[in-house]
């Protein structure tokens, strides 16, 4: 019987398991590196097991499970909006072969080998930010490029060094507002515009420039780096948690420690 299915399988079902196939990984491209991912992976489980309780005819579950990911799909809307956003976005450009020809086609998968980071660098422009008390936040992404974040800031494209990174915060640069995204060896863009967290353990005295930090941390699995403009100190923030008055050796065991 499993030949005989397999056998009548049509030429159209086959590009419809491939279409689907695409889909579903161009969404997890989308949600990878973010807190959105556990959302989407239970989905998929909850869905699995759906299936599951209704081939071995199991009514209670089947019920249950059924209504759970009916009423879910408006809830899914919710959670989901900035992604579909940028979903509906990278559908409607029309350059998105050009864009995503590095990953041309299903079988171009992004292997997750370590970042190739400059930490050297990064933490000696950091040290010398905060002794001329030179206000910076810097972002170093992981698997989450960051790419709607980048897209509200100035594309710079450049190898990392430390002047750059001076540069771009001097207090009289048109730059120096917002944040720097680093992806990789490369400083993507500067000025870009970060979301704000609301979360209250954030010492008062603290800014945006910390709160942005630590709610891109929220949202993705980027470190995210500042240097105080008042107090002249570092700080980053990982997984929405700030760790305050941290030295430059510190900061680079702390890099080291993600990227090598």
């Amino acid at each position: 019987m499993l030949l005989v299915g397999l056998f009548s399988l049509r030429i159209v079902d086959i590009i419809d398991i491939i279409l689907f196939a695409i889909l579903l990984y161009e969404i997890y491209n989308l949600v990878k590196g973010t807190a959105a991912i556990r959302i989407f992976i239970g989905i998929i489980a909850v869905y699995i097991i759906w299936k599951v309780v209704k081939a071995l005819q199991m009514q209670l579950l089947t019920e249950i499970l059924g209504q759970f990911i009916s009423v879910g799909v408006i809830a899914l809307i919710v959670v989901f909006q900035p992604e579909i956003r940028q979903f509906l976005l990278m559908v409607g450009n029309t350059r998105i072969i050009k864009n995503q020809r590095k990953r041309f086609l299903f079988w171009r998968f992004k292997i997750n080998n370590p970042v190739n980071l400059n930490i050297d660098k990064i933490v000696k422009a950091c040290q010398k930010m905060a002794e001329t008390k030179t206000g910076a936040l810097i972002v170093i992404t992981q698997q989450n490029e960051l790419d709607q974040y980048i897209a509200t800031g100035q594309a710079i494209d450049s190898k990392i060094s430390e002047v750059l990174l001076e540069t771009i915060f001097f207090k009289n640069s048109p730059l120096h507002d917002g944040a720097v995204i680093i992806n990789g060896e490369y400083i993507r863009a500067a000025r870009c515009i970060l979301p704000v967290s609301n979360k209250a353990t954030i010492p008062p005295f603290y800014g945006l420039r910390h709160r942005a930090a630590v709610g891109i941390t929220e949202k993705s699995d980027a470190i995210a780096i500042i240097v105080s403009e008042e107090r002249g100190d570092i700080a980053y923030s990982y997984e929405g948690n700030l760790h305050q008055h941290i030295s430059p050796a510190n900061l680079f065991t702390a890099l080291e420690s993600l990227f090598k």
